[in-house]
């Protein structure tokens, strides 16, 4: 089997995004580097933090 490649230009106009899902990446073309952020839309009094627990062998 043979398989030739050949890169071209990619253009992108225009990209609306309508939603996303609690973890997404959105990639157009080729990257080296990804960077991440995280934003709480909820306020900090609301979040409960607390030690991982790890589940039984019954609970999964």
């Amino acid at each position: 089997m043979i398989l030739q490649v050949v890169n071209k230009e990619l253009t992108v106009g225009s990209v609306r995004i309508t939603g996303v899902s609690a973890s997404s990446v959105f990639l157009i073309g080729d990257t080296q580097e990804i960077n991440l952020s995280s934003v709480f839309d909820t306020p900090p009094e609301s979040l409960i933090i607390g030690p991982m627990v790890p589940l039984s062998a019954e609970e999964t």
